[in-house]
């Protein structure tokens, strides 16, 4: 059931919190209100909801950012400290009830990019986020349950489940586990049985459910989504949960099921469900969380959509980190979010060294100033990689970061921070970086109502002032495709864009805050096609034009272009997950270019202006 909340900004204590005045709020949300406190406390009143039949009365919370604090009636009945984690509290009800909740600010380095200016104060409110309901319950019931998918060879599958029983007695029970495809998926039921001996309390039981002729899970560009319904049964309490099968390796690339996945993503700086159909709009088949967990509800849209999510720790910036608390908090996130199938990898440390290369040029003494300062960045990966261990299900990345650092993914911006996007062939070559690329891009405001703003780390930028909004978004377009073009023809296993959309006053999204399309994201739309036709340098002079062939099995294309008028064609074999030059063209400036590729009934087009 739901519950009338008010709320108020507090000062940070170790009581309950008292306010002056409540106002009435709408949870679960982020209420404007509160933007900048440091400590938001929210109390709402209730008689005992529950009717014959029913023992327990409990407050299910996710969300909860960033740590809290929860009274009933005046005593303290819990505390939270990883919005991430689902927050459920027994409550001691009585005829009359109020509970109150206290949610801070992150008291430690895990608030990640919320506790950041890279988001509005408006998005990273103290308070509960995701869901806030009064549920009640017979005696005993099952609090939780979780699964996680097991795959072996693509033949065999089982899912391991784990279920949290609450009970007032005694209990000697058996707790039923079952498992049935969810809609039309093929594949036959499941049913285990486990043994629950406990005293009044919880109790954790395990048990694995084996699957028959299983259904896997695929990134929405190589297959179907099918997925299973998980059910835990005591007497007449049920609770379930859907998962998919799927396995997930890194082995000379992203592995799904055995099979070799390109992925093709964008960053999520603060992602909503209708972020994952815009990122499938633009032919990515993964997703960033960029220094923050997305909710459940992302989650199932990667689920449904077929789009694999890249997972950040909570975890961004400069400056160490408490190990112990990141490892706590790795295997709780992995806990949590282990059902989904769209769960690829987690990322523990974000930009550990600031940024060094903004308004360098290409010329030689700024190529130089770029390798004195990524010689001198310093950043010790011990703790990153430790916390990295903790995860057990899906690869890692430790840490996420520029050139000089050893990074185990790369944030590379030629064309924005520094030089022009034709540096990018050096930096990788130098560094020995490109086969995983978190972040590369550039930034435009979203129209004329943002010109002239600063850019997210506040210095405006030269695209700006050579053009105005037109041309920052002309310059963006161009960086962002000719970027993901030349990483995916140097066969890069992993990229993301950053970002796909705006945030607050952020100009580094594809999309403005409320979707509205710049250039950049059609361009790299072009860009993500699997099976696309680019110029490997579309600048005046000689350019091969390059087939990308991201697909599972070799494939004969025919390939047309068109320049300024003059059109030939011609067929080519490319082989699974190739690259193949077709031919090479001489271009002079101010040359039309349009190409296109086609492979069976499929066409993808492209084009350039020399």
């Amino acid at each position: 059931m739901s519950l009338s909340w008010r709320g108020a900004a507090v000062d940070p204590g170790d009581g309950i919190p008292t306010a002056a005045e409540w106002q009435p709020v709408e949870l679960p949300g982020r209420p404007d209100a509160f933007a900048g406190a440091d400590a938001v406390a929210y109390r709402t009143e209730f008689a005992d909801p529950r009717e014959p039949g029913e023992d327990h009365v409990a407050l299910e919370f996710d969300g909860v950012y960033a740590h809290a604090r929860v009274w009933c009636n005046g005593e303290q009945v819990a505390e939270h400290d990883a919005y991430f984690e689902p927050l459920r509290v027994d409550l001691p009800v009585e005829d009359d009830n109020e509970v109150v909740v206290e949610c801070r600010r992150p008291e430690d380095r895990f608030g990640g990019v919320h506790d950041t200016d890279a988001v509005p104060e408006a998005a990273a409110v103290p308070g509960i986020w995701w869901t806030a309901s009064l549920e009640t319950y017979p005696d005993p019931y099952v609090e939780s349950l979780t699964a996680a998918p097991r795959v072996d060879g693509g033949d065999e599958a089982s899912v391991d489940v784990s279920a949290t029983v609450v009970t007032d007695e005694p209990l000697d029970d058996r707790l039923t586990l079952s498992l049935r495809p969810e809609g039309d998926a093929r594949g036959g039921g499941m049913m285990n049985r486990a043994s629950v001996e406990t005293d009044p309390g919880r109790a954790t039981v395990t048990g694995r459910l084996d699957v028959r002729d299983p259904s896997l899970w695929w990134p929405h560009d190589l297959g179907d989504q099918p997925r299973y319904v998980v059910r835990a049964k005591l007497d007449d309490a049920v609770r379930t949960t859907v998962t998919g099968l799927r396995s997930v390796e890194w082995s000379d690339g992203l592995a799904i099921n055995g099979q070799r996945v390109p992925a093709r993503g964008v960053n999520l700086a603060d992602g909503t469900p209708a972020d994952v159909e815009r990122a499938v709009e633009a032919n990515a088949n993964l997703v960033r969380a960029h220094a923050h967990v997305l909710s459940p509800a992302v989650y199932e849209a990667c689920d449904e959509a077929g789009v694999l999510v890249w997972q950040d720790l909570p975890l961004t910036g400069p400056g160490e980190f408490d190990a112990d608390r990141g490892t706590d908090l790795a295997e709780r996130l992995e806990r949590t979010r282990r059902r989904h199938p769209s769960l690829a990898t987690v990322s523990v440390h974000d930009d550990p060294v600031p940024a060094y290369a903004e308004g360098l040029g290409s010329g030689l003494v700024d190529r130089l100033r770029f390798r004195w300062r990524a010689w001198r960045a310093s950043y010790d990966d011990g703790a990153a990689e430790s916390v990295a261990d903790a995860v057990s299900e899906v690869p890692t990345v430790p840490v996420v970061g520029r050139p000089g650092i050893e990074p185990d993914a790369a944030t590379l911006y030629p064309g924005w921070e520094f030089g022009d996007v034709g540096d990018l062939e050096w930096v990788r070559d130098r560094y020995g970086l490109g086969e995983v690329v978190a972040e590369f891009g550039a930034g435009a405001p979203a129209g004329d109502g943002a010109a002239g703003e600063a850019a997210s780390d506040g210095e405006p930028r030269a695209a700006r002032a050579d053009g105005g909004v037109d041309g920052a978004q002309s310059t963006q377009a161009t960086v962002v495709g000719r970027t993901a073009e030349a990483l995916r023809r140097r066969d890069a296993d992993a990229l993301a864009a950053y970002a796909l959309r705006d945030v607050g006053a952020s100009e580094m999204g594809l999309l403005g805050p409320d979707g509205t399309e710049k250039p950049a994201f059609e361009r790299l739309r072009r860009a993500y096609e699997p099976v696309q036709a680019v110029l490997a340098d579309p600048t005046p002079g000689e350019s091969d034009l390059v087939v990308l062939h991201d697909r599972p099995t070799g494939s004969t294309v025919t390939v047309e272009w068109d320049v300024d008028g003059d059109r030939e064609q011609t067929e080519a074999a490319v082989d699974a997950y190739g690259r193949a030059t077709v031919s090479t063209l001489s271009l002079s400036a101010g040359d039309d270019v349009t190409l296109a590729v086609a492979v069976d009934d499929e066409v993808a087009r492209n084009g350039y202006v020399i």
